[in-house]
């Protein structure tokens, strides 16, 4: 049997990311209960980072002690990948060691090689191209506070970046309708704007796809890696702040997220994440809970 592997959200089937969902609402409940639930007993988790992070490393680590696990933090200067090794060359070692891995690295090629390469399943934490465990906190928390998140309007505000794809896959796989709002030469990657035109539009106008849409989702304006843009990005991106203000462009109902960390005065006004419409902290949780779920369902200790 292939092992299966979480590099894109389109690499679980709809019925069971929406049953991975509730999965992760209800294993929260049982953390709320202090149920003793030990899923990963003696399993282990590689987590191998080349970027930096603080939600992804303390969720992932928090969730395998939590489940009777432990977690293995490894950097570039903690492995022969940060002397040259090839990606191939150690996935083959570590899934021999490892029950699980997880690796948050920049070129999304990188990810694949290594998934090709490994015995046990591999999570992509973050690539330049795919976020998707955010986009698992981030449905789970509509979910808790809105219920389904089928035929919904979302509106993606700011560049085409990681997330921004992720949240075009999670359309498709969810079933919501996408709006996003960038400026000229930062949009999302076409083909992929292409593979789902029934569901995804591009508008310059931040405006426009916030009317009356359920959730108002954005991000930095320069991702890790693009911090010598940031002067030429904030000049870009001067019309696509989030406030209260345009939050009020939409429905009655909706709710603002961001995946954190954020640039207050830059990609959101001072005070939108104090707005009550903001749901970031709850979102920064369900990283812990959505990322626990998924774990369950790739080592097969809990299936849909």
């Amino acid at each position: 049997m292939a092992t299966g592997h979480f590099l894109t959200l389109l690499d679980i089937a709809p019925d069971h990311l929406e049953q991975l969902i509730h999965r992760a609402i209800e294993l929260k409940a049982m953390l709320r209960r202090n149920e003793n639930y030990q899923p990963f007993r003696n399993k282990v988790l590689a987590m191998i980072f080349e970027k930096s992070s603080t939600r992804t490393r303390v969720s992932f680590e928090a969730a395998m002690i939590q489940c009777g696990g432990g977690a293995m933090f490894l950097s570039p200067r903690d492995t022969q990948l940060g002397r040259g090794e090839p990606v191939a060359d150690t996935a083959r070692v570590l899934s021999r060691m490892a029950d699980i891995i997880m690796i948050r690295t920049f070129e999304h090629e990188k990810i694949e090689t290594f998934a090709r390469h490994s015995q046990v399943p591999v999570i992509n934490a973050l690539t330049d191209s795919f976020h998707p465990c955010q986009l698992l906190a981030d449905i789970q928390t509509y979910v808790e506070h809105r219920g389904s998140i089928r035929g919904k309007t979302v509106a993606w505000i700011g560049d085409g970046n990681n997330m921004c794809h992720s949240y075009i896959n999670a359309a498709r796989q969810f079933g919501f309708q996408l709006r996003i709002a960038c400026p000229p030469g930062f949009e999302p990657e076409s083909s992929l704007v292409a593979n789902n035109a029934d569901r995804v539009t591009i508008t310059p106008s931040a405006g426009e796809a916030v009317a009356g849409a359920h959730l108002v989702v954005t991000d930095v304006w320069a991702s890790m890696g693009q911090e010598q843009e940031q002067m030429a990005r904030m000049q870009a991106f001067s019309h696509f702040q989030v406030s209260p203000q345009l939050m009020d462009q939409a429905d009655a109902s909706a709710l603002f997220m961001h995946c954190l960390p954020a640039h207050r005065g830059e990609e959101i006004s001072d005070d939108m994440l104090e707005d009550p419409r903001s749901v970031v902290w709850d979102e920064a949780e369900n990283r812990l809970h959505a990322q626990k779920a998924l774990m369950e369902y790739l080592l097969g200790t809990w299936k849909p």
